[in-house]
């Protein structure tokens, strides 16, 4: 029986939007305006322990027993470690390029910074197209259920509290009537009850704050 995988579509849609309106956000910011941009390089951190911590699990939990479970179609797996790999090499240009444009929210710092969101976005887009296409059936075939929530558990152990209703938040802001539910399916009923009367508003406000 396969399992349901769809989860990690609208997880995906949060890096496909995130990675997307960084560098609108950066390149919006107005020269020498330093609050602004560390309000803007906060956010970029946490968009960086989600995908951290989302590809680590993978890493860890996903491509050791697909790889023991499947022969002719290892070369997907091992496709998506080297893609890994190319996002992680991205990741620390960022981890360069952030701190820079920070310290003084300088146009040729912006402009650099640009460059690189727009690399990096290039290489997370290919990646996940390539995993929803090839990986995903591959993942419902072949793992159990308990192997594929460990990755949600993963993402929960590694992430501060507060950052996690964050998180939780932007996979929440485009997912529709039915995804939401699922979502929310997946939570014991007392973290749910936290989520909507701490959470939700919590996430409205940070969201606001960083869209300007």
């Amino acid at each position: 029986m396969s399992i349901n995988t769809q989860d990690m579509e609208i997880v995906h849609r949060v890096f496909r939007r995130e990675s997307r309106l960084l560098a609108e956000l950066v390149a919006a910011v107005v020269p020498g305006d330093t609050a602004r941009a560390k309000v803007i390089a906060d956010h970029f951190r946490v968009y960086r322990l989600g995908l951290h911590n989302h590809h680590e699990g993978e890493d860890e939990l996903l491509w050791p027993p697909l790889l023991a479970r499947v022969d002719l179609e290892a070369d997907i797996v091992l496709r998506m470690e080297a893609q890994h790999e190319r996002v992680a090499a991205t990741m620390t240009r960022l981890d360069a390029a952030f701190p820079a444009w920070e310290a003084t929210a300088g146009a040729d710092e912006r402009d650099t910074l640009v460059a690189a969101l727009a690399e990096h976005r290039a290489v997370v887009l290919e990646h996940l197209d390539d995993e929803e296409a090839t990986l995903l059936p591959l993942a419902a075939k072949h793992l159990t259920e308990r192997e594929w929530a460990s990755l949600g558990d993963h993402l929960v152990n590694n992430t501060p509290k507060l950052t996690l209703f964050t998180l939780f938040g932007a996979v929440l802001e485009d997912a529709n009537p039915a995804e939401r539910a699922l979502v929310l399916s997946g939570l014991p009923a007392p973290v749910r009850a936290i989520w909507h009367v701490v959470g939700r508003p919590r996430y409205a406000r940070y969201i606001r704050r960083v869209r300007g």
